[in-house]
């Protein structure tokens, strides 16, 4: 009965040190998305402010990408896989033009999932909010969430989505070419796990 016991332990803490293995806790992405620097490893986060899921994610990814080393950056970009989304991808990129993003980013998600006083899918009220809560002018956010810039990046956001496969939010692309999520790894605390583990594939990949 030891010996049984003894065998179920060494299986189980073996299972728990096993690499993440493609098609269980990560994926190769749908098509291979450029990277700015290809001397990095870039991480995107895919996010959307009225994503639950998203919110509870937010304060652990935030204190685990200020700790990634010099060679890994870490950016987001808002998910678009569908127009009722759109409004809070124009907030995300409005409020990075007018210099408020690092200011409004997690009192967004809490006027959502919190004090539930914000609709995602409406953007005229994410335009009075944003002008709110940022100390702005109305007309200027206006013209930031309907800029030729914003439009843009909305485009290129709707690209990534549809190339990096994602089924959903949140999600984490490494490098452009791998992407894993919370429900693919089995939690918030285990997508990071997986994340480093993809960071250190793609850099020694790149060598």
């Amino acid at each position: 009965m030891k010996k049984l016991f003894a065998t179920l332990m060494l299986l189980a803490s073996t299972s728990l040190m096993a690499d993440p293995m493609v098609g269980v806790e990560f994926n190769t992405t749908a098509q291979n998305i450029p990277t700015e620097n290809a001397a990095k490893v870039e991480v995107t986060e895919l996010f959307w402010y009225g994503c639950g899921h998203c919110n509870t994610l937010e304060p652990q990814l935030h204190a685990w990408a200020n700790k990634l080393p010099e060679d890994v950056v870490f950016k987001r970009v808002p998910g678009l896989p569908r127009p009722d989304w759109a409004p809070m991808a124009k907030a995300y990129y409005a409020m990075e033009t007018l210099g408020v993003l690092d200011k409004l980013h997690n009192k967004l998600f809490a006027a959502i999932h919190k004090q539930k006083t914000l609709n995602p899918t409406d953007e005229k009220a994410a335009i009075n909010w944003v002008a709110k809560e940022g100390g702005l002018d109305k007309a200027k956010v206006e013209e930031a969430f309907r800029s030729f810039s914003t439009n843009t990046s909305l485009n290129r956001a709707a690209q990534i989505f549809r190339a990096s496969g994602a089924t959903g939010v949140p999600s984490l692309i490494i490098d452009g070419k791998y992407i894993t999520s919370s429900s693919m790894a089995g939690g918030n605390h285990q997508v990071l796990k997986v994340a480093d583990y993809l960071i250190a594939k793609a850099r020694a990949e790149k060598k």
